[in-house]
């Protein structure tokens, strides 16, 4: 069976950088504000991938999903039709079956939205936890 993971750490990117476009905002020319959502799980997706873990592959081999549990989040100022975002991206806590990340969302400098995104890694078919696997937690310590 392939291995869904390299085991070469790649130099962790913790930051991606959104562009607001027409269809993120609303009515008042803002971010919807669940699109912060959206954004979020790119950032963590991007980061994963540069880290070496390929979820499509994970997924297909060992039958291994990640899916979000629980999100705490706070806005705090709008973003705008073409602002460029930063998203910030890294992990808080490790567990057994879960990853805990804080993110924020952030233009010039300036904070406008923060959460904190709990994903559990959990079987294809059951959708009941498992075990990160020692490959996945090797490479989430190695990006601290």
């Amino acid at each position: 069976m392939d291995n869904p993971m390299s085991m070469e750490c790649q130099e962790s990117a913790e930051t991606l950088q959104i562009r607001v476009y027409y269809e993120d905002t609303d009515a008042g020319g803002v971010v919807y504000y669940a699109n912060y959502l959206k954004y979020f799980e790119r950032a963590r997706t991007e980061w994963l991938r540069r880290l070496g873990i390929d979820q499509s592959l994970l997924a297909q081999t060992e039958r291994r999903l990640f899916v979000v549990k629980n999100v705490e989040i706070q806005y705090r100022r709008p973003a705008r039709l073409d602002d460029e975002l930063s998203i910030h991206t890294e992990v808080t806590r490790l567990g057994h079956a879960s990853i805990q990340f804080a993110q924020r969302a952030l233009c010039a400098g300036e904070l406008l939205c923060q959460a904190s995104v709990t994903v559990c890694c959990v079987d294809a078919t059951s959708f009941r936890p498992v075990d990160l696997g020692p490959t996945i937690k090797t490479l989430l310590k190695r990006a601290d």
